[in-house]
């Protein structure tokens, strides 16, 4: 029985990974507007890290999707104190076990 450590991969969403940016050509898409409601806190913090990170809330949420379709983390662990701190900041104390229990009043 082999007790090696798991590995985890982290990667940056490659809208704020300039390198990324400049070694692969851009891709033509077709973006939509879409009225999306979401848990209030949650949110903020969604768009202060969009703000943080100089993207609009649009792109770091295609970058979450993207890579949760992939089954990949979309953050560095740098990128995930960031997120500490600000759900702190917020008071969201949401967790993944929360996502299909959240009823609104």
């Amino acid at each position: 029985m082999s007790h090696e450590p798991a590995v985890c991969h982290y990667t940056l969403v490659p809208w704020y990974d300039q390198a990324v940016k400049e070694k692969q050509p851009n891709l033509k898409i077709e973006r939509v507007q879409t009225g999306v409601r979401m848990e209030k806190r949650l949110l903020k913090v969604l768009k202060a890290l969009a703000e943080y990170h100089d993207l609009t809330l649009g792109d770091l949420l295609e970058g979450i999707v993207l890579h949760a379709f992939e089954g990949r983390a979309p953050f560095s662990r740098e990128t995930l104190k960031r997120v500490a701190d600000l759900k702190r900041i917020y008071g969201l104390d949401l967790g993944a076990s929360a996502s299909h229990r959240l009823v609104e009043e």
